[in-house]
């Protein structure tokens, strides 16, 4: 008998949704590369509005962490509150009501908090998990780098911005391409990723 096929990680606009996690105002001083990870998230938030792709946006016990930072350019998207430390509870309803949905993006703070929570509990639900790793970071670069290596070790894709953006638009026949292009023609901003991928890191091995 062949053994199953493992799974490639394609996405598709019909199939995805795009999940923004907690990027608050109580946070902007204390995550390491915030204004990147937020232009980032914004890029993908762009991209997802020009191919229809969803988009759930939540905050984190927003009384005391304050509203979605207004450089994500969420405008029009009603966030969910949330005190749980994953984005599936809040979520549960919307999830439930996308049986075609097969692929969830995930940007958003913090990569070993309602990061890595998140991408748990959507794998047990059987979807696919892309971590946009540049639009992903922590208050520490330790928990952060972890954090990526243990939800690849549980079975998400880390992908680039660039790399899902591209997945998505599929062809440079796609009508949206042009304007796409636009907002990909300068590459995303450096947020510190090369310092956790360069050498031989065991933990992404």
């Amino acid at each position: 008998m062949a053994a199953a096929r493992p799974s490639l990680g394609r996405v598709f606009p019909g199939s995805s949704i795009l999940f923004l996690c907690d990027m608050q105002e109580k946070f902007r001083h204390k995550i390491a590369y915030f204004p990147q990870i937020v232009s980032v998230a914004a890029r993908m938030l762009r991209v997802a509005r020009l191919l229809e792709v969803p988009v759930m946006l939540t905050e984190q016990y927003p009384q005391g962490l304050g509203p979605t930072v207004p450089e994500l350019g969420a405008e029009g998207l009603q966030p969910l509150s949330k005190t749980c430390f994953s984005m599936v509870p809040a979520l549960r309803q919307e999830l439930d009501s996308r049986p075609q949905l097969e692929s969830v993006l995930l940007c958003g703070i913090e990569a070993q908090a309602c990061i890595l929570n998140t991408t748990l509990d959507l794998l047990d639900r059987g979807l696919q998990v892309h971590v946009v790793v540049d639009a992903c970071s922590s208050r520490s670069q330790v928990d952060r780098l972890v954090a990526l290596a243990r939800m690849r070790q549980s079975g998400a894709f880390l992908s680039t911005s660039e790399g899902l953006i591209l997945q998505l638009v599929g062809d440079a026949a796609n009508p949206k391409f042009k304007e796409i292009q636009k907002l990909i023609k300068e590459p995303a901003p450096d947020s510190g990723l090369l310092g956790l991928f360069q050498g031989q890191n065991p933990l992404l091995h």
